[in-house]
């Protein structure tokens, strides 16, 4: 069982979307791209 799929069961839209605005916040908007290649 992999543990993202869990995480996406519990999690929903609206702590995935303020999750996403908090790291925004974090990181800024210009190091997110840098993030997602890893």
């Amino acid at each position: 069982m992999n543990s993202h799929f869990v995480l996406l069961g519990i999690i929903g839209t609206q702590e995935i979307i303020l999750i996403a605005v908090i790291v925004l916040l974090l990181f800024g908007g210009r190091k997110i791209p840098e993030l997602m290649r890893g």
